[in-house]
């Protein structure tokens, strides 16, 4: 497939599942659809944008799928990991360990560099989720401890 092709399509199912999650969010209560309408709707409007630009340039080229289907394998594997993950450990410890994880899994040799990434990660997730929207993300099992 062309790299004209493959962006098309990834724009469309990009829109497609941002407008989904969008019209999902309108279902939920008070203001705590409101977030999730803005991430829906800008996924949205990022895929239409690639989709428009594959119309307007995008190379007529083929272009393999996967550069490196390893790499995509170990990913999928570790994300799987983690959705077994966090009904166990809970968002944030689950959430923790595959950003430290997944980088050297991929290669990466940085280790502060992994570990102040993480942790920055983190503490903004729990900014936004925990203090901003006031909405807590799932503990693990010690939550009850």
């Amino acid at each position: 497939m062309t790299a004209r092709g493959q962006d098309m399509i990834l724009g469309l199912l990009f829109a497609g599942l941002g407008l989904a999650a969008a019209w999902q969010a309108t279902g939920y209560r008070g203001a705590s659809g409101t977030y999730p309408q803005v991430l829906g709707l800008s996924l949205a409007g990022l895929g239409l944008l690639l989709a428009l630009k594959s119309l307007w340039r995008g190379a007529r080229v083929p272009r393999p799928l996967v550069d490196h289907p390893g790499r995509v394998a170990v990913t999928v594997a570790i994300g799987a990991g983690y959705l077994a993950l966090v009904p166990v450990l809970g968002f944030y410890a689950a959430s923790a360990l595959v950003a430290v994880v997944l980088p050297v899994a991929l290669g990466f040799r940085r280790p502060l560099y992994t570990l102040l990434a993480a942790a920055g990660f983190m503490a903004v997730v729990w900014l936004v989720f925990t203090g901003l929207l006031a909405k807590p993300l799932p503990t693990g099992f010690w939550s009850g401890w």
